[in-house]
């Protein structure tokens, strides 16, 4: 042993060359996944601010109407490119449901971080009282957390390996 090695510096390697393999591994449906959501994203916050904005809606409202819209786009997305490979012969209305499911998840988070900048904003209204604030907590915090969510949650359940869907069907 180096001096430079310690009994806790092997872990981490470890950890890091695990991290990496993941990374190396899943690069091009992490980037496809990552596209897809981009797009959906533009879709998401454009909607909600031209309905919370725009239209004068409320921004549960607006939350929902852009949430929907997006998540379409992004299910046919995903489907055809990301996880084109994974279709097998696993019908679409069947995946759609899964997929509506789990953003409905997604939605709701989106919907609790609303919440709490709204609770927020009653204690500190000076902060939390005003469209930036709803933005954020909406497409930035709301997103951001459903999207790591999702992305499990797709590859998991929605948009399986042909293989496992097959014997999950069979047993």
């Amino acid at each position: 042993m180096t001096t430079t090695d310690t009994p806790t510096s092997a872990p981490r390697r470890g950890l890091v060359a695990r991290t990496t393999g993941l990374l190396k591994r899943h690069a091009g449906e992490l980037i496809r996944f990552a596209g897809v959501g981009g797009t959906a994203y533009i879709i998401d916050f454009g909607l909600f601010n031209l309905a919370y904005l725009g239209m004068d809606w409320s921004y549960w409202w607006a939350k929902i109407l852009s949430s929907v819209v997006a998540m379409t786009v992004a299910f046919f997305g995903n489907r055809h490119w990301t996880w084109r490979e994974r279709r097998g012969t696993a019908a679409a209305h069947r995946q759609y449901g899964l997929y509506f499911f789990f953003n409905g998840i997604g939605l709701l988070i989106s919907l609790a971080c609303i919440w709490a900048n709204s609770g927020l904003a009653q204690v500190w209204p000076q902060y939390f009282d005003n469209p930036l604030a709803v933005n954020l907590a909406a497409n930035f915090f709301g997103v951001g957390l459903g999207t790591i969510f999702r992305f499990f949650a797709y590859r998991t359940w929605v948009f399986r390996t042909p293989k496992l869907a097959e014997a999950q069907i069979g047993a």
